[in-house]
């Protein structure tokens, strides 16, 4: 009895020890900002911070875990140090614009977890301070407007993640520093007093950010004059006008000894000028016919043959695409296979002959699993996309091909990217598009990642968002008696017409995959699609979860580094373990830290696409719910479309998609 009772006190005792362990660390957060309260806040201004309510909830703090993980307050006239601040080790954003702290900055290399510095527009002096460049996950590193001296550290190399550093308007000194960060987008030391020649690494940023400091020069500024190399004389003392004793080099004054010789030497130097220029032009003369006879044979040669640039990716197709199976009577099979085939079109769309498409000049736009699509400029001058489908195209026959078809071509909507016109034979089938001007939302993500990238913004991000689930819900929503899908969403059947409007691409044509392609993982692939079964709304949605994860993390969803022994994992469970961590700021592109106070839209949009990817299907939202979703972050309700999106129910009232097309097809 007294070994229980000893051991229940033993118990009580360590489960106290471990209270008071973990409690220990929010309220020495709580002791560091009620000192820096009471040094700081000579005006009275944080009334709010008091020890008596929950520190998270104070004037400018947020926490996580009851750990203080931001501190923003800005223009609140505070004064003296930031010391005490040292020792919030859990802090990621710091922001102490416009107020009025002095001296120097304290030592802050406890701070491991910062990403936001902000300390501009105070009276802060002194050195660089050196322990910011120990803080390797800093994205933005503000000290402009402040009275730093010095010479800026080259250690600022050790801040791999940077996008910002703002240096200007401090009275910094010396050389810039070769401060290669190949993330970094927003930088600027003007009006300092720096000197010396601009790094290269820093050339390619715009003049502005070098001004008002007199002694810089170098790209983009004006040339650094070259130093004088040893025993190389002057220009200036070199020059003929500056030495009376320098003979000129005129071949009028090479003989001036005597007075018989000056008509000789007249002459020799008439005859030689003259030859010199007749020398030239004859050399001209024939190097001119020779330029002129090698670019006339090519311009010739041109003319009888189409450009050699689309020459590689023309459309060859014939209109009867099997000719020898039409010669041959004696088969009846065969000259079925000769049928002619011919173009189908939608209500709506201007008609052509096949010939037409035959003779359009045409560009390759890319290769998928269906098939390869084209860019095609008819006679007249219209732009349309083909898309030839494979010979793998799983089509059992031409009735089954043509009602999928008639489904799909009766689809009209603002975020869907519109069937004109299709053509079926044997040996060929062509689907005939709308034409996307602007490209991919895959090559808005990841195209041209070096210098000289636009960035795609915030705002764009979740427009095209927004307006991809628009699309595919119309598609879930289009018809009572069958359950459309998609089958293949991705970033690359995510286009932008000629206002930027998203639209989606290749919708319901994975009735015709192949078993081995539809069981092949793509990464947007749903879990339970692996065994080869056939797409279903609910996979859409797992799809389209992924879509989202590429937008805001810019990585694509295939495989993803770990860091971990050189391991990697798909995208879904990469951000899950990242989260789990609870450092879920390390999912988004970096490209994104450039904006602010989007960081709940961020959030939010993470919460949709983690619900959208949960590896049961039946805990997946249905693709109405995620458009509202998404709409609720942007501020506001679904937008309307000429053809009623049917988001909270089939759109049996649509006048897009009638109840007789959907009887008169096969199911999926």
């Amino acid at each position: 009895m007294e070994k229980r009772s000893f051991f229940n006190k033993h118990l009580f005792l360590s489960l106290l020890l471990l209270c008071c362990f973990l409690s220990s660390s929010s309220s020495s957060d709580l002791e560091a900002l009620l000192n820096f309260k009471s040094a700081a806040d000579s005006t009275g201004k944080l009334s709010s911070w008091n020890s008596t309510t929950d520190p998270c909830k104070w004037t400018g703090v947020s926490c996580v875990g009851n750990r203080v993980t931001r501190l923003v307050l800005e223009n609140l006239e505070l004064t003296g140090s930031i010391a005490s601040l040292a020792s919030l080790t859990e802090l990621r954003v710091l922001s102490l614009k416009r107020n009025r702290f002095s001296g120097s900055v304290p030592d802050i290399s406890n701070l491991t977890a910062l990403k936001l510095l902000f300390l501009s527009e105070n009276q802060f002096s002194g050195e660089f301070p050196a322990s910011v460049t120990s803080l390797t996950r800093l994205y933005r590193l503000d000290l402009s407007f402040n009275n730093f001296s010095g010479e800026i550290p080259p250690t600022l190399t050790h801040l791999t993640h940077l996008l910002t550093l703002r240096l200007e308007t401090n009275r910094f000194s010396g050389q810039i520093p070769d401060i290669s960060l190949s993330d970094l987008q927003d930088f600027n030391v003007s009006d300092n007093n720096l000197v010396g020649r601009i790094p290269n690494s820093l050339s390619e940023f715009p003049s502005s950010v070098f001004g008002q400091n007199p002694s810089l020069c170098g790209a983009p500024l004006v040339k650094c004059n070259e130093p004088t190399k040893p025993g190389q004389p002057d220009r200036a003392t070199a020059s003929p006008l500056n030495n009376p004793e320098t003979i000129p080099s005129s071949p009028t004054s090479v003989h001036t000894a005597k007075d018989g010789d000056k008509s000789s030497t007249a002459r020799i130097s008439t005859l030689a000028l003259v030859a010199i220029i007749l020398g030239d032009v004859i050399i001209l003369s024939l190097v001119s016919l020779l330029l002129y006879c090698c670019f006339w044979r090519q311009y010739a040669a041109n003319r009888k043959k189409p450009s050699k640039v689309l020459e590689g990716e023309k459309i060859v197709y014939s209109s009867s695409p099997y000719p020898t199976a039409a010669q041959n009577s004696g088969n009846n099979q065969q000259q079925q296979g000769g049928e002619r085939g011919r173009m189908v079109f939608f209500e709506g769309t201007r008609r052509f002959e096949l010939e037409d498409l035959l003779r359009a000049s045409a560009e390759m736009l890319g290769k998928g699993g269906f098939g390869t699509a084209y860019k095609a400029v008819l006679d007249d001058g219209n732009e349309v996309a083909v898309k030839r489908l494979k010979d793998a195209v799983n089509v059992t026959g031409k009735k089954e091909f043509e009602q999928q078809m008639e489904v799909l071509g009766r689809l009209r909507h603002s975020n869907l990217v519109s069937l004109k016109a299709y053509y079926f034979a044997r040996e060929e089938k062509l689907l005939v598009c709308e034409y996307m001007p602007n490209g991919s939302l895959f090559w808005l993500l990841h195209g041209n990642r070096g210098p000289g990238r636009t960035p795609l913004d915030w705002t764009t991000r979740l427009k095209i968002a927004a307006a991809a689930a628009r699309g595919v819900a119309f598609i879930h929503n289009s018809c009572k008696t069958l359950k459309l899908t998609h089958g293949d969403i991705k970033s690359t059947n995510v286009l932008l017409d000629g206002t930027g409007n998203a639209r989606v691409s290749d919708f319901g044509l994975s009735i015709f995959a192949p078993s081995q392609t539809t069981a092949k993982s793509n990464g947007y692939r749903a879990p339970e699609l692996l065994d080869g079964r056939k797409p279903t709304q609910k996979s859409d949605v797992y799809s389209f979860g992924v879509l989202l994860l590429e937008i805001l993390t810019g990585k694509c969803p295939n495989l993803v580094e770990t860091g971990h022994s050189g391991g990697a994992m798909d995208l879904p469970r990469w951000v899950q373990s990242v989260v789990r961590e609870e450092w879920t700021a390390e999912v988004f592109d970096l490209e994104l830290m450039r904006y602010k106070d989007i960081e709940e839209e961020m959030v939010g949009l993470l919460q949709i696409a983690m619900a959208c990817t949960a590896a049961t299907a039946d805990h997946r939202p249905k693709m109405g719910h995620v458009v509202k979703m998404i709409e609720e972050i942007r501020g506001g309700g679904s937008e309307t479309s000429p053809c009623n999106d049917g988001i909270n129910s089939a759109a049996e009232s649509s006048p897009c998609l009638s109840e007789d097309t959907c009887g008169g097809t096969t199911s999926q």
